[in-house]
């Protein structure tokens, strides 16, 4: 049996013991690049650990509610992951635009706004540069330039500018540059599933800055009478935000996965 980490905070604390008291009105939601998967040069390789869809079934037998929160379309998320034979796992894609769950697929049409800059975004993709078609969305990932933090700022006003001129938004993250739909976050998909579950505890795992909005939804549960955990998925390049507003901070993927073991276990998964 795993031994389940104590959070840093008396609220982290509070929360893992209100999950652990009523597991099945409790929801988990994971981001996934970062969290269940190795952060990797090119995004389309991004498997999840090989131990997450084990851990993740587990907690499903036990917990309420288990949910991947990402920003990537549902179908690579759950490819990636190796979800697909994993009962009771939802999945989140887009921010929460898309939708999958017991083998079917929710989503919006492509959006106008979107089709028409990705030919402009793609004039920008060189030099090491890639574009991330998501479909829903489309991201600039600078992590194979020479310089990837330069190329980065160099990129952020250019992006801007297209993205202002069709009312998208750009949402920075590790060498990454994404545009989307306004409005869209990984807070309010979070948010969302909490009040459709009726969710009494809530643990919610990330790495990056485009999870900061679903950080701060917890955060917000918490002072709604709701216990909230917040969970650190830690690596080098993890910012201080994230980590600093964390009650609990794992070794990246293999802590994670870690922890969901830990979790079934001490509830009787």
């Amino acid at each position: 049996m795993s031994e389940l980490p104590r959070p840093r905070t008396k609220e982290g604390i509070a929360a893992l013991d209100a999950l652990q008291r009523s597991p099945g009105d409790a929801l988990v939601a994971l981001d996934f690049d970062g969290t269940l998967s190795p952060i990797v040069v090119d995004p389309a390789a991004a498997f999840a650990h090989e131990d997450a869809p084990a851990a993740l079934a587990r907690l499903a037998r036990v917990v309420g509610t288990v949910a991947i929160v990402t920003g990537r379309p549902v179908a690579e998320a759950v490819r990636l992951g190796g979800l697909g034979d994993v009962d009771g796992v939802v999945v989140l894609g887009h921010y929460g635009m898309e939708r999958y769950e017991r083998g079917r697929v929710d989503s919006p049409a492509a959006r106008d706004d979107v089709e028409s800059l990705r030919p402009r975004l793609a004039e920008l993709a060189r030099d090491g540069v890639r574009l991330e078609d998501k479909g829903h969305s489309l991201a600039l990932h600078t992590r194979g330039a020479p310089n990837p933090q330069g190329r980065l700022e160099d990129l952020r006003e250019p992006v801007a500018a297209l993205a202002a001129e069709v009312g998208l938004e750009v949402v920075p993250g590790r060498f990454v540059l994404e545009v989307r739909p306004p409005g869209v976050d990984k807070g309010g998909a979070l948010r969302s599933l909490v009040q459709e579950r009726g969710a009494a505890a809530v643990l919610f795992a990330g790495d990056d800055l485009g999870d900061l909005p679903a950080v701060r939804t917890v955060h917000a549960l918490r002072a709604e009478g709701v216990p909230g955990l917040v969970v650190c998925s830690d690596s080098v390049e993890t910012p201080a935000a994230l980590r600093d507003q964390a009650d609990l901070v794992v070794d990246g993927p293999q802590g994670v996965v870690e922890l969901m073991a830990a979790l079934a276990d001490s509830v009787g998964g």
